[in-house]
């Protein structure tokens, strides 16, 4: 046993809870299955792929529209540890939402080891931004947009949720409510494990950039779900997360049962799941239920 570094685990200890690949070692077909699923999706289903919102070659993302134009919005951030995967990995989510007159985007920001989580955050934000400010050309409800995200999507999703918007000049309320699926939400686990030498957080950083330091500005309803098998340092984070906000906001937080760390997000899906049955209305009447 070594020296503790965080929550009584020893590095070694960390590094097994938050190595995700390595306990779960059919990730490789899972990944493949999205990445197949979304293609056909993409071939079969009216969309608009790599629209900028951002100068830079990671500010992207993909819409695909409702037949109707004031229809909710579910933005999706997806995850990969803030240093893999894309936003195309996600098509396959939408005819889940656009059957439901839901709009749906997925979108990319730049990966580490050449950006910052800093930047990350705030290119997720200004993509969110120009969502919004967009919602007229592409047919959505500017009033009724959640944004979500998976992983290290949950904590950029998060900390979207407690950005404050009138600070930019936008709407208090330009974000109607906050899904996140096995979210990270405190970053100091993330710079004691392997991760650091890639993402290089610093103790500042941890204090700024984690959602557990930081609170909407206003009352936001957030969804919050775990697979029930996956490790035990992602259950405390959504406990203590749900325990924070949940002081000030509505927050539903729920276990997706017999779900690992990469088959959660199919809950999403799946109208006999908890947590998609807890979504719908969340994205149409902007509460939770």
């Amino acid at each position: 046993m070594g020296n503790t570094v965080w929550r009584g685990y020893d590095r070694a200890a960390l590094d097994e809870q938050l190595n995700l690949r390595v306990r779960t070692p059919e990730h490789p077909e899972i990944f493949q299955r999205w990445e197949t699923d979304s293609r056909a999706v993409r071939d079969s289903v009216p969309h608009r792929f790599d629209l900028a919102y951002g100068d830079s070659p990671g500010e992207k993302l993909d819409f695909f529209p409702a037949d109707n134009p004031d229809a909710p919005l579910f933005a999706f951030i997806h995850g990969g540890y803030w240093q893999s995967l894309d936003k195309a990995h996600y098509s396959y989510f939408a005819p889940a939402f656009t059957r439901e007159g839901i709009a749906f985007a997925s979108i990319n920001y730049s990966l580490a080891p050449e950006t910052r989580v800093e930047t990350m955050v705030a290119q997720v934000r200004r993509a969110l931004a120009w969502l919004h400010g967009q919602a007229a050309t592409l047919g959505f409800d500017p009033d009724r947009l959640v944004v979500s995200g998976h992983s290290a999507g949950g904590h950029l999703a998060t900390m979207a949720a407690a950005t404050d918007w009138s600070a930019q000049g936008l709407p208090q309320t330009l974000i109607a409510g906050c899904c996140s699926i096995s979210g990270v939400y405190q970053l100091e686990p993330i710079r004691q494990s392997y991760h650091q030498p890639v993402l290089q957080i610093s103790e500042a950083e941890v204090r700024e950039f984690s959602p557990q330091h930081q609170r909407p500005p206003r009352s936001l309803p957030t969804l919050l779900a775990v697979g029930s098998t996956e490790p035990d340092e992602f259950h405390a984070q959504q406990r203590e997360l749900a325990e924070a906000w949940g002081a000030d906001n509505p927050v539903q937080a729920m276990e997706i049962a017999d779900r690992h760390h990469f088959d959660v997000v199919d809950a999403l899906l799946q109208d006999e799941q908890p947590l998609r049955q807890a979504l719908l209305p969340l994205l149409r009447d902007g509460r939770l239920r």
